[in-house]
């Protein structure tokens, strides 16, 4: 089976080809660019690098966050219109368990960070048991602070992963003791990452429904937030 894969969940943007137990092709780039400027030059490139049109990909695998909600919105709109243009189908796959599974085989606990602004950061916990990934905690929003009194309950050794390394790294260093910080080039949610992962669940046929599927956002957009503070009315209501 041939798949291709995209993350846009980050100022990162990542595209990735995965033929069954191989990637054919990467590319990633982590630089103030617009998703929307470079999004499909990058599939065509790839694509183009690989000798693969789109006829020949058997299905489609995108990060569904939590992450940007601009990124978010343009990676599921891509997909869902390439997932109905060549009538395959496509799966979401977590940013936050792509980023864990950079990780597999790490012993104790597996910590992916996103840095989510005003001191906060979207996250999960997770292990590696055997040769798969399982996830301790659900997909939380919540304070650098409070994330480590979460870790800190299940005295364990932790590694952490994720662009909120750079911002927290001092924090992490000084109030955890049996911690390690993921290398840079693993600090990105990689378009191959989240290939393999959703490559499992289109083999089961495990698909995304195209007309309900949508991003994990976790929190309010900026502007529902506004909306709120400005009437006091729930945008849900």
């Amino acid at each position: 089976m041939k798949i291709l894969s995209i993350d846009t969940a980050t100022q990162a943007a990542s595209c990735a080809v995965i033929e069954d137990d191989k990637l054919l092709g990467e590319i990633t780039y982590n630089y103030k660019k617009q998703h929307s400027v470079i999004l499909m030059t990058i599939i065509d490139t790839l694509l183009k690098n690989v000798n693969t049109s789109i006829d020949d990909i058997d299905g489609f695998v995108v990060s569904k966050g939590p992450g940007s909600f601009t990124g978010l919105r343009i990676g599921m709109s891509t997909i869902k219109g390439l997932s109905q243009g060549t009538n395959k189908p496509f799966v979401g796959i977590s940013s936050l368990d792509a980023l864990a599974y950079n990780l597999a085989y790490t012993d104790g606990i597996i910590c992916p960070i996103l840095n989510a602004l005003r001191g906060n950061v979207y996250t999960a916990l997770y292990v590696f048991n055997g040769v798969r990934l399982e996830k301790l905690t659900e997909y939380l929003l919540i304070s650098i602070d409070e994330l480590f009194a979460l870790i800190k309950e299940y005295n364990k050794p932790v590694t952490f992963i994720g662009d909120g390394i750079s911002i927290f790294k001092e924090n992490i260093e000084n109030s955890l003791l049996d911690v390690k910080l993921a290398p840079t080039h693993l600090n990105i949610a990689r378009a191959a990452a989240l290939g393999e992962l959703g490559l499992k669940k289109l083999l089961k046929g495990d698909f995304d429904d195209l007309f309900t599927s949508a991003p994990t956002y976790i929190r309010k957009s900026q502007a529902e937030r506004e909306y709120e503070e400005k009437t006091g009315k729930d945008v849900n209501d």
